[in-house]
């Protein structure tokens, strides 16, 4: 009786341990990979421009994304005649940018293979990534708009964000505030809601601009001048 009790006990384990395989399995291959990269940027993609990013003929794709739609990396939305992918959540994304930082880890300099455009400032899901956005981080801990963990805003960090016009997603269920590791920098970015509001508000603001179909952003002549004023960083 013994043995059939713990033989019980291991099953949610082995459930998950099974769970956790099929994922990295799904992650295993290259294309899906690409797939997976080119979604980071928070946007709806066909499987036919999926499939130009990956390099892969369109029926190719197509299997590639229903292995990722089964291991709940990936969801799609029908809309008409056309079907449109996208990562399964900000989760799946944080993930991804973990992995990148794993990965990253060799006994070279990890920035002298990441492409300057993107390690300067691009999109992580829906929030702001890359030596920008960690220095803005730094620079609200520094000014205690964020709890030493980066757990949350304080009273100081939400006032400063009410001033701006910031505006946050009263029904949401995901964090409000959370640090995200910056797979190039090595250091933490502002992720969650409050990482979310501040990408759609400099957006807003046209102090940021995004390149369509691609990750990096840019930072307007504006937009120097304001981020300079707003968390005294310098842009060249």
């Amino acid at each position: 009786m013994k043995r059939l009790k713990a033989q019980f006990n291991r099953e949610p384990e082995d459930v998950l341990e099974t769970s956790m395989a099929m994922v990295a399995s799904a992650l295993s291959e290259p294309s899906r990979v690409s797939i997976l990269c080119a979604l980071m940027d928070g946007r709806a993609w066909t499987a036919t421009e999926l499939s130009a990013v990956a390099g892969i003929a369109p029926s190719t794709a197509s299997g590639h994304l229903n292995r990722l739609l089964s291991n709940g990396l990936v969801i799609c939305l029908t809309q008409g005649r056309h079907r449109y992918y996208s990562l399964a959540g900000h989760h799946i994304s944080g993930l991804l940018e973990n992995l990148m930082g794993v990965s990253m880890r060799t006994h070279k300099t990890p920035l002298s293979s990441t492409p300057v455009h993107l390690r300067y400032a691009r999109t992580c899901y829906d929030h702001l990534a890359g030596e920008l956005a960690v220095n803005i981080y730094e620079f609200m801990l520094r000014e205690i708009w964020l709890e030493a963990d980066g757990s949350a805003l304080t009273a100081a960090g939400k006032l400063h964000f009410e001033k701006l016009g910031v505006e946050f997603n009263a029904r949401t269920r995901r964090k409000h505030c959370c640090p995200c590791l910056d797979w190039s920098e090595r250091r933490f970015h502002l992720g969650g809601e409050a990482g979310s509001a501040l990408l759609t508000f400099l957006l807003q603001k046209e102090w940021i601009t995004r390149i369509p179909g691609y990750r990096e952003i840019n930072v307007t002549n504006t937009g120097r001048d304001a981020i300079y004023r707003l968390f005294k960083l310098k842009i060249t």
